[in-house]
């Protein structure tokens, strides 16, 4: 890890674009996330109540500090129209000192 940064990437992925955005606009004007990377176009299979089912959606991808995770998580979930949103929390191990600072200064209270 880079040494004095805690960052993680919380992935979720939403139905459409149009709510992607939003949520992740006031996501990060809440200042729970320093940015949020939408990623449109992906093809989701999956089991869901003994179904496959396939579904187009987008990607997001929030840079937050670990303590806000979960605080991230359950800004997605109040926002989300799914029963059973996909939220991860992906721990960054590294990466460029400079970006890693930006992101806890953006996320600082």
């Amino acid at each position: 890890m880079a040494q004095g940064y805690s960052t993680v990437v919380v992935y979720t992925t939403w139905p459409s674009g149009v709510e992607a955005e939003a949520a992740g606009r006031a996501i990060v004007a809440d200042g729970l996330a320093a940015c949020v990377n939408i990623l449109p176009g992906m093809v989701s299979l999956y089991r869901w109540q003994g179904e496959i089912e396939r579904a187009e959606e987008v990607v997001m991808l929030f840079k937050t500090r670990a303590d806000l995770a979960e605080p991230v998580a359950q800004a997605v979930r109040a926002r989300h129209p799914y029963e059973t949103p996909a939220v991860m929390f992906l721990p960054v191990t590294g990466g460029d000192p400079g970006y890693l600072q930006w992101i806890d200064a953006e996320t600082e209270e």
